[in-house]
């Protein structure tokens, strides 16, 4: 056992070290070597950032005029879902410097070295939905502006071709990997923003803030529907959550938690621009469940071509920043596969999802019900995490994290048979009663009317966690050797013996 290595130098020994763009990434899980660690907070932000100032956040955004909200009341739907999801999240950003490894491997300090695969198939969730999103939309957003520019319908052919094209771009991406990723996304800030700006040029003419609504709410009233909103806005920080450590381990461990906090937190604020301009340009479409097309009906003609631009670049990062973190961790999880190998494995079965998803399935429908597993699922997960780090002090055994990627079995977080029941005794009780209390158009769950209609899912999931959680360090506490030499913070300790780490 080891704990955490030293942080990387500054200086030029580690400036040296830096992966050319156009060199495919050699590193799975095992942790960064800390001279290889030269990235910074402000390269969190705009991976981050990047990855959400897309199409995809548009559409998020463009949902609560669809669900039947006017404007003010979406916009502030919007700002309350996206802060309080980057609050939720920004803690998640301190795991990937500290292990140097992606954050559902880090989870297997709190959950098991083999129940840590309850990350891995979080982050599969997420990088399917948000993956195929960014194909949909941004493939659904060329073939409009093409049709506004040169007059054609090319129909689904054309869709199709549009779809492909995107995704075989993305995997290309991911297989360089983060260095190339790093790269589009420094792009995807700045071009992105400024075309979303432009829109206030192209649009300002014909928008109206005192826009009503339809008043056929999603949920039959007003409240119910504003909270479904806001879930559904929440859902987009909440998604970063299992893959925070795939970029914020290329970070020594020097910088501050509020620095290593900051940047995933301002990253998510700064996705306001992406989502009110979903919000605003809604309400200008005749049919916001088909705003893709709408928009490219209302949009000026010489808008069509920035309208292509943010599209492609959208794609690129949006699904960059989802696919590539899930062909990383599967990679760990079928040794035989490499990172490229289980990108591309990945990659081809999110394809066929899109596919099915965008011409058998009703599209707004699915983006909805995805978002809410997300949250319902990701965020006790988070909980767990962030108490387990707050309990240990951040102390953690970088080498026995990788046991069972090795592997192996034994050391200090193999627990029972590789599982750390009191994290899983605390993740499964809070997300059913999460999905007992949903309440949204595909998810409803039995008890949905507890408060009359309005969705408290989200808080009911997180605090029975919580508690669930606090309760089990109290009443079976953890073994002493994972709390660090300073010892646990508010929990007691077990002195047990540990597994020595052998062969399986």
């Amino acid at each position: 056992m080891s704990q955490t290595s030293a942080p990387a130098k500054t200086g030029t020994t580690a400036e040296t070290t830096r992966a050319k763009v156009t060199e495919v990434e050699p590193h799975g899980v095992a942790p960064i070597p800390p001279e290889e660690q030269t990235s910074r907070p402000l390269d969190l932000f705009r991976l981050v950032f990047g990855g959400t100032n897309t199409f995809a956040t548009i559409i998020l955004g463009t949902l609560p005029i669809a669900y039947g909200l006017g404007f003010w009341a979406s916009a502030s739907a919007v700002v309350v879902g996206v802060v309080a999801g980057a609050l939720i999240l920004m803690p998640m950003a301190l795991f990937g410097p500290r292990n140097r490894t992606n954050n559902a491997v880090s989870s297997g300090a709190h959950f098991g070295v083999v129940g840590r695969c309850v990350g891995s198939f979080l982050s599969l969730l997420t990088a399917i939905a948000f993956f195929s999103i960014s194909v949909w939309v941004s493939g659904d957003a060329i073939v409009g502006a093409a049709g506004r520019l040169f007059g054609i319908d090319g129909g689904d052919a054309l869709r199709a071709t549009a779809y492909g094209v995107i995704a075989i771009a993305v995997l290309i991406v991911c297989i360089y990997g983060y260095q190339f990723m790093l790269l589009i996304n420094k792009i995807a800030v700045v071009a992105g923003s400024a075309i979303m700006l432009l829109g206030v040029v192209a649009f300002g003419g014909s928008f109206h803030a005192s826009f009503a609504g339809s008043g056929h709410y999603a949920l039959g009233s007003f409240w119910p529907t504003w909270v479904l909103a806001a879930l559904t806005a929440l859902a987009n920080p909440v998604s970063f959550g299992a893959f925070l450590g795939d970029w914020s381990r290329y970070i020594p461990d020097r910088y501050s938690p509020s620095r290593l906090m900051a940047a995933p937190f301002l990253a998510q604020v700064a996705s306001l621009l992406p989502f009110l301009f979903g919000v605003a340009t809604a309400t200008l479409v005749a049919d916001p469940n088909n705003y893709v097309a709408g928009l490219a009906a209302v949009s000026p003609l010489w808008y069509a071509v920035p309208l292509i631009a943010i599209a492609l670049i959208g794609g690129l990062s949006t699904g960059t920043t989802a696919l590539y973190g899930t062909g990383l961790d599967f990679s760990s999880i079928f040794p035989r596969l490499s990172r490229v190998q289980a990108t591309a494995l990945i990659g081809t079965l999110s394809v066929a999802f899109i596919f099915i998803g965008n011409f058998v399935l009703d599209m707004v429908a699915s983006i909805n019900a995805f978002a809410t597993l997300i949250v319902l699922c990701t965020s006790p997960w988070m909980a767990v995490m962030m108490i387990g780090y707050f309990v240990r002090r951040g102390f953690y055994l970088t080498d026995d994290i990788q046991v069972f990627n090795r592997g192996q079995k034994g050391g200090a977080y193999w627990f029972t048979n590789g599982v750390n029941w009191r994290g899983m005794a605390a993740w499964i009780p809070a997300t059913t009663v999460g999905l007992l209390m949903a309440n949204t158009p595909l998810i409803a769950g039995p008890w949905r009317n507890i408060a009359g209609g309005i969705d408290l899912s989200l808080i009911a999931t997180l605090a029975v966690a919580a508690v669930l959680y606090t309760a089990l360090l109290i009443v079976f506490p953890e073994p002493r050797a994972v709390f660090g030499p300073a010892g646990p913070r508010l929990v007691p300790a077990k002195d047990t013996p540990l597994a020595p780490v052998t062969a399986e």
